[in-house]
């Protein structure tokens, strides 16, 4: 029973169905039998490896952003968010986290803060390794006000959920004036996708392009650090 205890907590709820699905379907393919019934059950093994949802250890101290998703960083930019994400028209550096079918989806806030805008928004479903996705693709974006004993308390930092090639489903559980602590969960994106981080100008990222993240575990930024932006180059 502890055991089915422990699997219940480490699957995502929105994962149960579609477990449920896969499972069915290779039920009925037992009778059919071969390669078939084979396949059925890699099928249902890897959906139920994509809605694990593992307890993460988030880093407290005041100040540090930490990431909001799994996967690799394929861009850092400083850019003017869309009016639609809710940031206002300052700029920010947009740092873009591009989760594959076998990163965790499940998303955690990188910031202690409250929520001050939340919105959906259809449109395509292109490649999410693509810069372009950060403006074309369906998304679920956050505008989060900065709280805690840090220079940026107060200000506004973003985190964007996008709808990939897959992915056809974003689970956003923020709302407005919703308080969260770094590292909580409030949403997950179904299948493959990407997620994006708007800091707020002057929070230089101590993380560079290619790096693979842990959500709610890798530092991405810290709102007192004097450091300057990292360069980072591929070692064999």
């Amino acid at each position: 029973m502890q055991r089915f205890r422990f699997l219940i907590d480490f699957i995502h709820p929105a994962g149960w169905p579609f477990i449920g699905i896969f499972a069915a379907v290779t039920c009925l393919l037992y009778f059919v039998g071969g390669a078939c019934f084979f396949l059925g059950i890699v099928l249902t093994a890897w959906c139920v490896y994509f809605f694990r949802d593992p307890p993460r250890v988030t880093p407290v101290r005041p100040g540090l952003i930490i990431s909001p998703a799994d996967g690799r960083i394929v861009a850092i930019k400083q850019v003017k968010p869309e009016p639609t994400l809710g940031l206002g028209e300052e700029t920010f550096t947009r740092i873009s986290i591009f989760l594959n079918v076998f990163d965790v989806h499940v998303n955690r806030m990188p910031a202690d803060g409250v929520v001050v805008a939340q919105n959906y928004r259809a449109g395509k479903f292109v490649n999410a390794s693509l810069d372009k996705a950060s403006v074309d693709n369906e998304r679920a974006a956050v505008a989060l006000r900065l709280t805690g004993d840090h220079p940026y308390n107060g200000k506004l930092l973003g985190v964007v959920q996008i709808a990939g090639l897959i992915a056809r489903r974003i689970i956003c559980d923020a709302k407005p004036d919703d308080t969260f602590r770094t590292g909580e969960r409030f949403g997950l994106i179904r299948f493959g996708s990407r997620t994006d981080v708007y800091l707020p100008l002057g929070i230089e990222p101590l993380v560079v392009v290619g790096q693979h993240m842990l959500g709610g575990e890798t530092v991405l930024a810290d709102c007192s650090s004097q450091e300057p932006a990292r360069k980072g180059e591929v070692r064999t």
